[in-house]
């Protein structure tokens, strides 16, 4: 196994059983300013990943190398054919595998055979490069590492406070409280202008007046008849006036 460039910024995987291929490759991503780790098999690249070649994804592997845990693997990049495990037996173990699953993976292969490729790329490979692999290939894996670096994390979702259901109308007509019964005031009479109150009083007056005046003429027709010596006036028979003493 053989690391290269530790100060690079990416960390690129790559897996071939054969010693000119895996140099070839270690070769074109050292130019291309890649961290690279080479490997000659799957269950070999378990072991950088932290996997176990027994199928068990969630206990890491106690042969891996303190180097590698502290350098996550950005990028894998795999032959198919190999003894052993191949490459797309190494790329349903990621793709199965809840920690690396994210991790992009890449196939070689000499053999052009449409089914193996339309496969690996429904099975989750990023790309599929026929061999020789060229310094153009290798360009192309920055923009799987830049779209992957550059994912959002979706936030949490936050619970949301429960809302009071309103009452049913009934309900809220009991409860409702109760308007307070103000009293009824009578009404105030309507005040008495000065002008009223002086007509009201001139006619008392007037009234008192004419009752005094009738009693005088009263007084003086019972004054008459009882006076002996007053002269009654008649009307005579014949004609005109009679005085009789």
């Amino acid at each position: 196994m053989t690391v290269v460039g530790a100060e690079s910024r990416f960390h690129v995987l790559a897996v071939d059983d054969s010693v000119i291929d895996r140099k070839l490759i270690e070769m074109l991503l050292k130019t291309s300013s890649y961290q690279v780790t080479t490997v000659d098999s799957g269950s070999k690249a378990l072991e950088v990943l932290g996997l176990r070649d027994n199928g068990d994804d969630s206990s890491p592997s106690s042969s891996s190398s303190p180097d590698h845990q502290e350098v996550g693997v950005n990028l894998i990049i795999t032959d198919y054919c190999m003894p052993g495990m191949t490459g797309y037996d190494l790329l349903r173990r990621v793709k199965g595998s809840s920690s690396l699953k994210d991790i992009p993976v890449v196939i070689m292969s000499s053999e052009n055979v449409p089914a193996r490729i339309n496969r690996c790329l429904e099975d989750g490979a990023e790309e599929f490069f026929l061999k020789p692999v060229k310094l153009a290939d290798m360009k192309k894996l920055k923009s799987h590492l830049v779209r992957r670096k550059q994912q959002p994390q979706l936030p949490q979702p936050q619970p949301q406070p429960q809302q009071e259901k309103p009452l049913p109308v009934a309900q809220q007509q009991q409860h409702k409280p109760a308007e307070p019964v103000t009293p009824q005031q009578k009404p105030e009479p309507a005040p008495v202008k000065p002008a009223e109150e002086a007509a009201a009083a001139a006619e008392v007056v007037v009234g008192l007046s004419e009752c005094s005046k009738k009693r005088k003429v009263a007084a003086m027709e019972q004054e008459a008849l009882s006076s002996p010596g007053r002269t009654n006036p008649r009307l005579s028979s014949s004609s005109g006036l009679a005085v009789e003493t």
